[in-house]
């Protein structure tokens, strides 16, 4: 089978299992017709509307884009120059994960390769009928998704920001992160800034809250700014407050 869904807390290091001759017919199909592109990190991945995307390796960075605030905005995020616009980190996508960008002025969904040698096949929606397992396993995925951004909504409607801090990191690092040890770490680097973007706060304010949850052995950060949670406190923080 090749699962596109995301990986458990238990599976997050390994690979999703998938047959080769599946997943290699996918590749070849996406070479061939010039949809496989390999980026570097903070690379802006090209992207337009009714495309689906696959992640085949690495990891990709969803935000979105709208104008800063301003008494009068009659321009597209699209005719904007980078300064004029504000950006919030929406989530990731890993290895094996579908997505699509859908924008609706004046927001706008933008895509980067979160880790270097991110590899990224794209085609149309009827482009799966050439494989009707996988779009089946590609619509699970999205329904995964679905129920997870609905946790994140509730995560991110608490009053006090520090809740709203810990229920986002606790929602990506049970999706995304790798144990270790007595912990789980989220594989990747993440800003204060873009946690404070993502939950409606600033990095001044994210970076004071995170060394008060470092303080209250609520939370461990790893070389290279790894972020993680202790393994025996990840699920009850999800309803645990400062």
């Amino acid at each position: 089978m090749f699962s596109v869904l995301p990986p458990t807390l238990s599976s997050s290091s390994e690979q999703s299992p998938r047959p080769f001759l599946v997943w290699q017919r996918i590749i070849d199909w996406a070479q061939e017709h010039y949809r496989h592109r390999t980026f570097c990190r903070d690379e802006r991945i090209p992207s337009r509307e009714g495309l689906l995307y696959l992640v085949q390796s690495g990891c990709v960075r969803l935000s979105s884009l709208a104008p800063n605030s301003s008494p009068v905005m009659d321009d597209s995020p699209e005719d904007l120059e980078e300064g004029d616009l504000s950006q919030a980190f929406l989530g990731f996508v890993g290895a094996g994960e579908p997505f699509e960008l859908v924008s609706r002025q004046p927001l706008t969904m933008v895509a980067h390769s979160h880790a270097d040698q991110t590899q990224v096949i794209w085609m149309y929606w009827n482009e799966l009928d050439n494989w009707p397992h996988f779009r089946r396993e590609v619509m699970e995925a999205f329904r995964y998704q679905h129920q997870r951004k609905l946790l994140l909504l509730s995560a991110l409607g608490q009053r006090r920001t520090i809740d709203r801090l810990l229920g986002f990191l606790t929602l990506l690092i049970e999706e995304y992160g790798e144990p270790a040890q007595d912990k789980v770490c989220l594989p990747w680097p993440l800003t204060h800034a873009q946690i404070g973007s993502a939950i409606g706060s600033t990095r001044v304010t994210v970076t004071r809250l995170m060394g008060r949850l470092r303080q209250q052995g609520m939370l461990e950060i790893q070389r290279e700014n790894q972020i993680c949670l202790p393994m025996d406190r990840l699920h009850p923080l999800v309803h645990e407050s400062d």
